[in-house]
């Protein structure tokens, strides 16, 4: 299926790897120019090499070394894609991060920093990435959350700012519908791979992970990247026009609120 992204420009955050970079690999797949950006030059590089090999036929990849979780790097950001393709059209936010324990051992730094580095930087994005995609008539905003932004299960700090990008979503989703801007949620579950989470915690614990998938996960393994990846593309392009303010669970039948 053609997504209708060819020419199309996204800005993926945290697209160094994980989540992130399989978003930017399968629009880069479908034709779009892509912007990823994160704090590491060298693995920005890496990611970036990837990218172009698969990318579709004419489309480029722009790197931006910033930090989002600051206004001066969530601007350059902007500023790389406006200045190397004239234009935005789709805004992925997908940088995030949860420390911390149970409430008595959970500091107020703690819960500070998962706001600071998971909802602000899409909140400063999107607001500055808006103005462009107005100015072409409309586009897509998706917001990586997780399902346990709808549910319990990981750290606590990290289930409250997942359900805060959630209800930002929705509440964008009803603001931005006049300038036909549609913003989507997506929800993963536990996905693997190298250097995340899940993949540090199987090196550290083999019988317990294990055992986690076995109790927790009905098919039997954990998510891959480019499955989430897959959906996020499809949701940022025209073949979506009508999906705007829900959640999307890519999760393969993980959580139980439904």
């Amino acid at each position: 299926m053609d997504l209708g992204l060819t020419g199309k420009v996204a800005i993926v955050t945290g697209g160094s790897r994980g989540l992130g970079l399989a978003a930017a690999e399968a629009l880069a797949a479908e034709g779009a120019h892509v912007v990823i950006c994160a704090r590491g030059e060298e693995a920005l590089n890496a990611a970036a090499a990837r990218l172009q090999k698969s990318a579709g036929a004419g489309a480029k990849v722009a790197i931006a070394v910033a930090d989002v979780s600051t206004e001066a790097g969530a601007a350059k950001v902007i500023e790389t894609a406006v200045s190397s393709f004239g234009r935005i059209d789709v805004l992925v936010n997908n940088v995030g991060l949860g420390k911390g324990a149970d409430i008595e051992a959970t500091s107020d730094a703690e819960w500070q920093e998962a706001f600071d580095q998971t909802l602000f930087p899409a909140i400063r994005m999107t607001r500055l990435a808006v103005p462009h995609l107005r100015q072409q008539g409309g586009g897509a905003i998706v917001i990586v959350s997780s399902i346990f932004g709808r549910e319990s299960g990981g750290r606590m700090t990290y289930n409250a700012v997942k359900a805060a990008e959630i209800s930002l979503a929705k509440s964008l989703a009803q603001q931005l519908a006049k300038d036909q801007i549609r913003v989507v949620s997506v929800a993963p579950g536990s996905t693997l791979f190298e250097g995340g989470s899940w993949w540090k915690r199987q090196q550290a614990d083999p019988e317990g992970i294990a055992q986690f998938v076995k109790q927790e996960l009905p098919f039997g393994r954990f998510g891959k990247p480019e499955e989430v990846g897959a959906a996020i593309a499809f949701l940022a392009s025209p073949k979506a026009s009508w999906i705007s303010g829900t959640t999307v669970v890519v999760d393969g039948c993980q959580s139980r609120m439904f």
